[in-house]
């Protein structure tokens, strides 16, 4: 049997007596706090929609979008449950919106995302402009502008929300504000927006409406798959992503909101990609198709079989490969700008 360490209760002692002054030797934490690579706490998870949407049309049942607020079902990561968090950095949810009710105005410094999952006909207004919502959209909520939900359709409509709440919240900087009104007051024509910022131009004169977030807050799935199926048909066809197109800000180039990038890529009929991996944990929304996923982290492995509207996250430097045998499309968002900011965003594209 080996003996104790001549210094261990020495050390022990040191520890015992120092903690009521609230101090704790770095020595014994060191590894945890610098490790070699990442190693993210949070798992890869799939939400089957056929098995989430049941639990969102009870919730209509449940209680009114008034009365919630926003009624919405986190996707709260198995490892971190409690925590309404999908990643350490990424809050996401999918709300729903009944015809004829109202999503009441408020405000909040969290930026917000909204894509398009079921339905059509409902709509956002964001500072004084609506937009009509149709599945695949992608629709921006600008930190800190009044914005509301509506529909108008004539059954449910959901979508996928996604916030940088954790970020918000680790940087101790929130801050939220009802509106005096239910609803805020229509200002300018639908697609304004869009007409002023979306066709690579800009007004002659203008200022960035939102700061450091895109001045258009609606894209259209429409362009975007028509983009996505010109590339697929015209260009080399990526081994790893397909083809994947980022969205961006029309006047920087960058991101279209300063804490996450969003995404959309088209994996063709046959796609069998090769293993990649990112620091940026992502989040994805099954647009079109099927397909399936090989998570790997370690020893452990996971496969996931997505289809339409289907929800799964990749975390952290997790190697993943997809394939499809009959093709799709897949919306994905995650905290890449944040990383890109820091200067610490990496990705290996393995073979």
């Amino acid at each position: 049997m080996n003996a104790p360490h001549p210094a261990a209760a020495l050390r022990q002692q040191l520890y015992s007596d120092m903690s009521p002054f609230n101090l704790t030797p770095l020595w014994e934490v060191l590894h945890a706090l610098v490790p070699p690579q990442p190693a993210s706490p949070c798992v890869p998870a799939l939400w089957k929609y056929e098995q989430v949407r049941p639990f969102l049309m009870r919730a209509g049942d449940a209680i009114t979008a008034e009365e919630a607020v926003r009624r919405v079902l986190v996707l709260e990561n198995p490892a971190l449950r409690g925590q309404s968090s999908i990643t350490q950095s990424l809050y996401a949810g999918l709300q729903l919106i009944l015809p004829s009710e109202v999503a009441p105005s408020h405000r909040h410094v969290q930026s917000a995302l909204r894509f398009i999952v079921e339905g059509s006909g409902a709509y956002t207004a964001v500072d004084g402009e609506r937009t009509t919502m149709q599945p695949g959209d992608f629709i921006i909520t600008p930190s800190w502008t009044f914005h509301d939900h509506g529909s108008e359709a004539g059954g449910p409509v959901v979508w996928l929300d996604g916030l940088d709440i954790p970020i918000v919240r680790f940087l101790d900087a929130g801050f939220a504000e009802n509106d005096t009104r239910k609803s805020q007051t229509v200002a300018r024509a639908e697609g304004t927006s869009l007409a002023r910022f979306g066709s690579n131009m800009a007004p002659v004169r203008h200022e960035a409406p939102f700061g450091a977030t895109s001045p258009i807050f609606s894209y259209p799935y429409e362009r975007s798959r028509e983009a996505l199926q010109k590339l697929e048909r015209d260009a080399p066809v990526d081994a790893w992503d397909g083809v994947k197109l980022r969205y961006i800000n029309p006047l920087t180039g960058g991101s279209p909101m300063p804490t996450m990038a969003t995404f959309m890529q088209r994996l063709p009929a046959g796609f069998d990609g090769k293993p990649w991996r990112q620091t940026d944990g992502a989040v994805f929304s099954v647009v079109e198709g099927q397909g399936e996923v090989l998570i790997e982290h370690g020893a452990q492995s996971q496969r996931f079989e997505f289809g339409p509207r289907d929800h799964f996250v990749i975390p952290s430097w997790h190697t993943a490969r997809f394939k499809s045998a009959a093709g799709c499309v897949l919306f994905s968002f995650s905290d890449r700008p944040v990383h890109q900011a820091l200067g610490i965003h990496h990705e290996e594209r393995l073979s």
